[in-house]
């Protein structure tokens, strides 16, 4: 029992494959005589004992938001909203928050199931609702962080006017702030490029090798006899931050063994653009530019990341596309490898795409302009010019400044621990700031990476799983609590006891004994096809716990079955 909640836990936190992450669990070895779906429905069965037991909303998940309470001065919302296979749409809430001792807590907050509009009243209603129930102040909300759509940002009626109105009714003085996710803002400026006349013929070029199916196999042999660097092309997405880039990249390192195969095939007249000298050259561009852009995507990307960290690579981004500019006009490609191999180079246009490009991103990212000085102060205080800094924090500063104890730790301590070190006396202000800056979400990236999770347990064959289990799947999948195995996998013990039988004796009760303890604890139907493979009684095919309990009384008598 402890080993399959172990199981359990390491399932939903990592991308693998079932069977891989069990041959990894065990040292690279299965059991012998274990059936592979059967291992399945035996995690599965135990699956909702553990939702239950330990992540149920309500009183059930106390423990996970114990620490909400003690959430001193602030607390910030990540919020982002997608549609399920069944076009249910689905609205995840993250906190962040941080305690008097600067410990950062990051959870999911919840899961709403949308089943009509989404409209800006709807979704206040379900974050109202949601912070109404988890006893969480108004007046505490800091801010609020979504990826920008409109039903969210709407001047009169969208979610963020509504929340400010309600956070100003409960405290006159606080003031929320709004941020649109970084890396959305940071994607969206791929756009003041330009770059269709590339990319329209790079996908056709990829569909049209990779959608045949004949074709795609032809060309994973070519790639194979003429030993080439990779193996297959990759198809894009625009719902993936990198993939264009990546695509790009792919198609100019196969651009070559491309070309053959297309002559091999008799198409090459159909992509006249893969011998036009401008357009490589575009295409050349288009490569290191977004390999640039990528590059500072993935720096974005992560969890518990600080906003003043992520708007630090942004700005160090900007100040590279000023370099870029000006290098390039003098001729100089030493960040440009790829657009450097190529002759027929356009100076003046690159460099006006470049300068576009710096434009659109000091365009952007005005909500994190507004907050710059406060982010800039809280994660390089010692260096801040006190005079520049808001009244009641400059005599702070200058103590701070002058302490030299508190400047070591400034440069061993991490930046939280550095702050929780401050006296509460001597640095009040300073410490409540920092708490507020810390504790923002620089981005949505969370929300995304848990509708990655969503997507892959309620896919199409899984689609009728019901909301209130998929809430508790993504909360454990997201959460940074250890369950209590040892505790669990006692009280499972404990509740099975009843049924232990000598071996060899009354095995088939013992069966349904277990099937019926799993129906009353809620474990549902969804075992049929095991339950015909293995010849159980019909009765044992309506639960998924009929799996477990086969594999419990098998210990315990050394029978088989059939």
């Amino acid at each position: 029992m402890l080993l399959l909640l172990l199981l359990l836990h390491l399932l939903l936190r990592l991308p693998h494959s079932f069977e891989d992450l069990f041959v990894d669990v065990c040292g690279g070895e299965v059991p012998e005589g274990l059936p592979g779906s059967l291992l399945v429905l035996l995690v599965e069965a135990d699956f909702d004992v553990i939702c239950r037991e330990q992540m149920h909303d309500g009183k059930r998940h106390a423990r996970t938001f114990t620490k909400l309470k003690h959430f001193t001065k602030s607390y910030a919302q990540a919020l982002d909203e997608s549609n399920d296979i069944k076009d249910t749409a689905q609205l995840l809430i993250f906190i962040r928050g941080i305690n008097d001792s600067f410990e950062i807590t990051e959870e999911l907050l919840s899961m709403e199931s949308l089943k009509g509009k989404t409209r800006g009243e709807d979704l206040y209603e379900q974050v109202s609702a949601v912070i109404e129930r988890m006893k969480l102040p108004w007046s505490k909300l800091a801010s609020f962080t979504t990826d920008g759509s409109p039903n969210l940002t709407g001047k009169n009626v969208g979610l963020l006017r509504r929340i400010q109105n309600k956070v100003k009714e409960e405290n006159p003085d606080q003031d929320v702030i709004l941020l649109h996710c970084i890396i959305h803002q940071q994607s969206l400026c791929k756009s003041v490029l330009q770059l269709n006349h590339v990319v329209d013929p790079v996908v056709k070029l990829v569909n049209v090798i990779r959608a045949r199916g004949l074709n795609h196999r032809q060309f994973i042999t070519f790639l194979e006899e003429t030993d080439a660097d990779h193996q297959d092309l990759l198809y894009h997405s625009r719902v993936r931050w990198l993939s264009l880039g990546k695509v790009c990249q792919r198609v100019w390192e196969l651009k070559e063994e491309i070309c053959s195969f297309l002559e091999l095939m008799g198409k090459s007249d159909e992509f006249p653009e893969l011998s036009d000298e401008a357009w490589l050259c575009d295409f050349a561009y288009a490569v290191d530019i977004l390999s640039h852009m990528n590059e500072l995507n993935v720096k974005l990307q992560g969890k518990d990341q600080f906003a003043h960290d992520m708007y630090t690579n942004v700005r160090a981004f900007k100040s590279k596309l000023t370099l870029f500019s000006r290098q390039m006009s003098n001729k100089s490609f030493a960040h440009f490898p790829t657009l450097a191999m190529q002759k027929a180079r356009n100076v003046k246009k690159y460099c006006k795409s470049l300068d576009d490009l710096h434009r659109e991103f000091c365009r952007r990212f005005t909500d994190f302009e507004k907050i710059d000085k406060s982010l800039q102060l809280v994660s390089c205080p010692l260096s801040q010019d006190p005079e520049t800094a808001p009244h009641e924090l400059q005599l702070e500063l200058i103590d701070l400044q002058s302490d030299s104890v508190s400047k070591e730790k400034f440069k061993s301590l991490k930046l939280n621990d550095f702050y929780a070190s401050l006296n509460k006396a001597t640095f009040p202000n300073l410490r409540w700031t920092a708490q507020k800056m810390l504790a923002l979400f620089g981005s949505t990236y969370v929300c995304e990476q848990t509708f990655s999770v969503m997507n892959f347990n309620k896919a199409r064959h899984r689609s009728r799983l019901t909301d209130q289990h998929l809430r508790s799947i993504l909360r454990i999948a997201t959460t940074k609590l250890t369950p209590d195995f040892d505790a669990l996998a006692k009280k499972g013990e404990q509740q099975h006891c009843s049924h232990r039988n000598p071996p060899g004796q009354n095995l088939h009760n013992s069966l349904l004994g277990d099937m019926e303890d799993a129906q009353a604890v809620g474990v549902h139907a969804w075992g049929v096809a095991v339950g015909h493979q293995l010849d159980l009684h019909p009765r044992m095919t309506h639960t998924w716990y009929g799996a477990s309990a086969i594999l419990r009384t098998r210990e315990r008598t050394g029978v088989r079955p059939v």
